[in-house]
């Protein structure tokens, strides 16, 4: 496990699994456009998980997470970053539709089965979809 070998240079990150009629949101970054991502962030100093959501989603997406639920924490390489990752995923609606702002390329809408599947960032990919699978929240074995 990435965190309890490296312990502080881990990078920590919250991120939402937003799922709408079958399909998890995504989003790109303009450092990165042709990978896609969970929608989240870095915590600043002293900031909950859950406020760091409210902050990130309203920064990047225009909307504020609702109906939170821990899905999860993972452990990957951060794709952008290239670093050992520790990602705590929430479960959330949004309180409108999303828009990508900041520093978001783009956003998309994938079953994890479609043409964004080899876009998609390893972490998403290889951990979110499964658990996600496995909470029946998507549909699909997606390598489970």
């Amino acid at each position: 496990m990435l965190a309890s070998v490296l312990g502080d240079r881990v990078m920590e990150v919250v991120a939402a699994a937003v799922i709408d009629q079958g399909r998890l949101l995504v989003v790109s970054k303009k450092a990165a456009p042709a990978v896609f991502y969970l929608p989240g962030g870095k915590p600043e100093a002293g900031e909950s998980q859950e406020a760091t959501l409210v902050r990130e989603l309203g920064e990047e997406l225009g909307v504020a997470p609702r109906d939170m639920d821990l899905l999860g924490r993972v452990e990957d390489v951060a794709a952008l970053e290239g670093v050992p990752m520790c990602m705590t995923v929430f479960t959330a609606s949004l309180t409108g539709p999303p828009k990508p702002a900041a520093e978001l390329a783009a956003l998309g809408w994938t079953d994890g089965r479609d043409a964004y599947e080899p876009r998609l960032a390893p972490a998403v990919r290889n951990q979110v979809l499964p658990l996600l699978v496995r909470a029946a929240l998507l549909p699909g074995d997606h390598g489970i």
